[in-house]
């Protein structure tokens, strides 16, 4: 099978992967504390990641290291803890929209950080997917006042964070497989995740005698073997075979399979909600639209 047909269906598969992992992260945290569940994800994820690549990283150079740990950290430590803190006061569906910023803001930090040429296309299209944000946030906070949406914040630094990534990846790592790129990111943030949550009381609580703790960890073992240890190694890929642009396009379909989850739990998504998420998306289009 040809690259052009690959990376279409390594798309479709991410968006369905990772359009579900905003609702699995919703239930975790009903038995873990955020920190708690950002630790684990990275611990299980890890574990599954090593079971299949810990042949891939025995021959890389320190160059590759160096942009391996930083890769690592941006890419999935940082934002396995900022999910999961957003989503203590914002819906799940509302964080995978605002997730759908990644596209935008590959753009953005492409142009500003990495030097890629921008167009003014692709401007118009990070201006209007910047509105459609605005709007969305302004709209929840007004319909869910309970809620506080300033942790919607935490959703932006984490697209930030994954822009960056994206182009790493392309720029740097781009020589190394697939399963080496996520194996070695892993290798870089699993003692960290571990000393972080040995930080917290999750082994002094008996976590495996408490019912509830146990339904989150069932939940935090689908989101890691599915949502980041697979997608990880699906997307590296994705990125090599395509651009960092096309690839962050998953971003499109994401919110689709979100917030069809967010309604089935009882999440509440007004019509003003759509269109904002109409406005982003658009401006993603707008933004990877070939001339």
């Amino acid at each position: 099978m040809n690259s052009g047909n690959q990376k279409w269906i390594y798309l479709t598969v991410l968006a369905l992967i990772w359009g579900s992992s905003f609702i699995l992260i919703k239930k975790g945290l009903v038995g873990l504390t955020p920190i708690q569940l950002g630790a684990i994800r990275v611990l299980i994820s890890g574990f599954f990641i090593f079971l299949f690549g810990y042949k891939s990283i025995r021959n890389l150079s320190g160059r590759q290291w160096k942009w391996l740990i930083v890769s690592g950290f941006i890419g999935t430590f940082f934002p396995a803890f900022l999910f999961a803190i957003a989503e203590t006061e914002i819906d799940s569906a509302v964080a995978s929209i605002l997730n759908s910023l990644v596209p935008l803001n590959t753009i953005l930090f492409g142009f500003a950080v990495f030097k890629i040429a921008s167009t003014k296309r692709q401007i118009i299209g990070v201006i209007v997917g910047f509105i459609g944000t605005a709007i969305l946030i302004g709209k929840g906070a007004t319909l869910n006042p309970e809620q506080n949406y300033l942790f919607a914040g935490f959703v932006i630094m984490a697209t930030v964070l994954y822009a960056f990534n994206v182009n790493i990846i392309k720029k740097h790592l781009n020589d190394i497989t697939a399963i080496g790129i996520a194996t070695g990111n892993f290798a870089a943030i699993i003692i960290p995740a571990f000393i972080v949550l040995c930080f917290t009381d999750f082994f002094d609580a008996n976590p495996f005698k408490n019912k509830i703790v146990l339904t989150s960890l069932g939940y935090m073992v689908l989101l890691s073997a599915f949502g980041t240890a697979l997608a990880k190694v699906l997307f590296n890929r994705l990125v090599q075979i395509s651009t960092p642009v096309f690839a962050s396009s998953v971003t499109y379909a994401m919110p689709i399979v979100a917030v069809g989850w967010g309604l089935l739990d009882g999440e509440g998504f007004s019509f003003i909600q759509l269109m904002a998420t109409v406005l982003i998306l658009l401006g993603i289009y707008l933004a990877n639209r070939r001339k």
